[in-house]
């Protein structure tokens, strides 16, 4: 059966997260239902990172199988027709029959945006968490040195029963212009509310309230306790996965 692969972005702002959930709005549901309209109902999809109600995307991928040869570029318009402005469907393609947009990603890169100014820019506030006050960047970057590798990093991720939290982070750099703070983090994978977490404890981290110099030990207690702050969704956007 033929596999299509589909690059999208998306504003989560008014959805309940990516993953399909009865009786709310999600982003797999209005794809899926988008998907039926133009090529026929049951499509079944997958996506790299199934992200939370508030996160958006701009570099997602998903997949699905179709036993029809679907003509790609009238596909991507179908889908922008129904779904635009919110979702934006970059491509449409072709993929390997053993693709699976889950399965087959080797990294994920998220991108995570805080604002130091004393009150939200209007513009920017739905996708920039302004913390109204100036961070300290060194302490900051001294503590994401201690994330790298492979970790469990139970003390930043919502636990499921049954779930490893070993990931392995290759990337957590912090980047500084003109008052906005980027933090950019990518891994293999990651568990619920990572992303959130760690960039919590670093805002903690930079305004005084936790001691980045103990990252290490809070790594190694594998206790949600631990750490006091989860930032909030809309700052964080699934930039890109690696395949």
């Amino acid at each position: 059966m033929p596999v299509y692969r589909l690059d999208i972005a998306y504003d989560g702002t008014d959805f309940r997260g990516y993953a399909r959930q009865e009786g709310l709005r999600t982003v797999q549901g209005e794809l899926e239902t988008a998907l039926g309209t133009l090529i026929g109902p049951g499509v079944e999809t997958s996506v790299a990172g199934r992200t939370d109600a508030g996160v958006h995307a701009r570099g997602q991928v998903v997949s699905f199988g179709h036993s029809d040869v679907l003509d790609l570029d009238r596909l991507r318009r179908g889908l922008n027709g129904i779904l635009g402005p919110e979702i934006a469907v970059w491509s449409v393609g072709l993929a390997a029959e053993d693709f699976n947009a889950r399965f087959s990603a080797v990294w994920r890169r998220y991108l995570y945006r805080l604002d130091t100014a004393p009150a939200a820019d209007p513009l920017t506030r739905g996708f920039v968490w302004n913390v109204g006050r100036a961070l300290d960047l060194d302490a900051m970057s001294v503590a994401t040195s201690s994330f790298l590798g492979e970790h469990d990093f139970s003390s930043f991720c919502r636990s499921v029963e049954g779930r490893s939290n070993v990931r392995r982070l290759t990337e957590l750099s912090l980047r500084s212009e003109s008052g906005l703070v980027e933090v950019w983090a990518q891994a293999n994978a990651f568990c619920h509310q990572m992303v959130r977490s760690i960039v919590g404890y670093l805002y903690d981290v930079g305004r005084g309230f936790s001691d980045g110099t103990r990252t290490a030990e809070v790594i190694a207690a594998h206790d949600r306790g631990a750490v006091a702050t989860v930032a909030p969704p809309h700052g964080l956007t699934l930039h890109e996965v690696g395949y």
